[in-house]
């Protein structure tokens, strides 16, 4: 599901004192201009982003008790993030970097209440993929005795909540039944799996896929990073790829994202 980052907020900052987080904005050098700020300033951190008439006196369940990453990305306005080009994403992937990676502000508060209200459903989030994204059940076992042997093994899908990137970029996450071997403290992969995962990334993708190595990257979270620890799974970005590549490797898979907005 993903990661966010350690950048601060571009503009606004953040006042944790007490517990009661708020987004504020720098005094302007006239009387207009911090009237026209007033109701931005002191604003709860769970209010940034939310219109007028929806913020509320108390903090939502699903926003108590962020880490520092999360709460300094959803004390930030929209309006202040800037979209990831590609040459970006593939700098922070190349430099081995995942922790880097964000969501748009209010997707990143989209996803904290999805991801709340599923573990009331279905009891934690990996339940859920594994039961309504994956169709699989515990425990995995992987048909194939090495990795990426048997086809059954291995699910595409899109990103349910993708990182504030390029339209054009197209994030995939591939779930797999075996486990990939990875060592150290942040839990990398070892250089043996990471040649394997390469070499599979660049047969589906460039060989089969037709796409330029160039418009292909893959990367995996670092395991201390990983939302899903129990399903091996890493990530798949895609530049400007056609539709129909990527509805035949997924299935015509539509990210949760879109489906969330397409219900309100």
């Amino acid at each position: 599901m993903g990661s966010t980052s350690d950048d601060p907020p571009m503009t606004s900052t953040t006042n944790t004192t007490n517990g009661n987080a708020t987004a504020s904005s720098p005094k302007g050098t006239n009387s207009s201009e911090e009237q026209s700020r007033k109701d931005e300033e002191y604003i709860p951190y769970w209010n940034v982003n939310v219109p007028p008439h929806l913020r509320t006196q108390t903090c939502p369940s699903y926003l108590l008790n962020l880490n520092p990453k999360d709460l300094s990305i959803i004390s930030t306005p929209d309006s202040h993030y800037e979209i990831e080009s590609w040459p970006t994403v593939l700098s922070k992937i190349r430099s081995y970097r995942p922790d880097l990676f964000q969501r748009i502000p209010s997707d990143l508060r989209r996803y904290h209440e999805f991801c709340y209200n599923i573990k009331q459903q279905y009891g934690s989030v990996m339940n859920f993929i594994l039961s309504q994204r994956l169709g699989w059940e515990h425990p995995i076992i992987p048909k194939g005795d090495e990795p990426f042997e048997c086809e059954e093994d291995v699910k595409i899908l899109r990103n349910d909540w993708p990182y504030g990137i390029d339209g054009k970029i197209v994030h995939l996450v591939v779930w797999v039944k075996f486990e990939l071997e990875a060592e150290g403290e942040k839990g990398d992969l070892t250089e043996k799996e990471t040649k394997v995962v390469g070499e599979w990334v660049r047969k589906k993708f460039v060989v089969e896929g037709g796409l330029e190595e160039g418009r292909v990257v893959w990367f995996r979270n670092w395991t201390c990073l990983k939302s899903v620890k129990s399903v091996e799974h890493f990530h798949i970005m895609l530049f400007d790829p056609d539709k129909e590549l990527v509805d035949g490797l997924t299935g015509g898979d539509v990210p949760l994202c879109e489906r969330v907005k397409l219900s309100i």
